[in-house]
């Protein structure tokens, strides 16, 4: 039995989903997916993408020969590296995404998150070391994304943004998805992973989680290894963006419900309530 609350559809305001770069990095193996998900949003019509794509980057910039590195969870970032790093996402990746959707029927636009004024950002002043070109979104405008959506068009984000200066910049894909969803206060921002969802001690993945519950898992040893910056990185978009968000799986035969929201108990994956949000822990066997 799923306890928690979920909140409702309210009119039209659109659905946030940020797709994970895997996906992209074998779409024949993902056909299915990525049909369920153009038969979702030709039903539904109010679908934002963001998407990230940190493993082709690597690739890339390998073959370039320049080496990659990471610290607390963030891709450092040298200037040298960026046009590299914004060739592969807001081009070859984003183009794919579009060209995949497009052949599934779906009428998809590729964009930054510079685009349009969509959103306003920063090289990044969160970090006690200096990150590079890492940005941080501080602002937005939902226009353009109302706009596409009006017209029956798919927005599609590459998570590449750009400062006041008109200089690139690389955002985490979480942290971008998790600012458009606050932009067009969306109704539930899904951070598709190839993560069923979070896991009790006893192996059932619970239904839904707040700061609270979040804390005692981690603190009684349930949450552990990588799964802990992955909860964090969800719950932290929650706050961001004070949208509920899920986190699933791709590979989820009824994701289609999932991203429904219809709180049904085909529902799948782990439902992230902000602060605003009461709602206690369900878990699902």
């Amino acid at each position: 039995m799923r306890t928690h609350t979920e909140p409702k559809p309210i009119g039209n305001k659109p659905i946030v989903v940020k797709l994970g770069g895997a996906l992209l990095d074998e779409p024949a193996q993902n056909a299915a997916f990525f049909q369920t998900l153009a038969d979702f949003i030709q039903h539904d019509h109010h679908v934002v993408l963001v998407h990230g794509g940190g493993k082709s980057v690597d690739r890339h910039l390998q073959l370039l020969g320049h080496t990659s590195h990471k610290r607390d969870g963030i891709r450092i970032t040298p200037p040298e590296h960026m046009l590299e790093i914004a060739g592969v996402l807001a081009g070859q990746l984003n183009a794919r995404l579009v060209g995949l959707l497009r052949a599934r029927g779906v009428n998809a636009v590729g964009l930054t998150l510079a685009d349009g004024a969509t959103t306003t950002a920063r090289k990044s002043e969160k970090f006690s070391f200096d990150a590079g070109r890492v940005g941080e979104i501080t602002g937005g405008d939902a226009n353009l994304i109302q706009t596409l959506l009006r017209n029956g068009c798919t927005p599609i984000f590459s998570s590449i943004a750009m400062d006041d200066a008109g200089e690139l910049l690389n955002v985490n894909a979480d942290e971008a998805a998790a600012a458009i969803a606050r932009i067009v206060s969306a109704r539930l921002l899904v951070l598709l992973t190839d993560v069923a969802g979070v896991k009790d001690g006893a192996g059932n993945i619970i239904a839904s989680l707040n700061y609270a519950g979040v804390e005692r898992l981690t603190n009684s040893g349930a949450i552990t290894g990588g799964m802990i910056a992955k909860v964090r990185s969800a719950l932290e978009a929650s706050e961001q963006s004070g949208v509920a968000t899920l986190v699933a799986s791709w590979t989820d035969a009824n994701i289609a419900d999932a991203l429904r929201n219809k709180g049904s108990e085909t529902a799948v994956g782990t439902l992230f309530l902000p602060s605003k949000h009461l709602c206690e822990i369900g878990e699902r066997s």
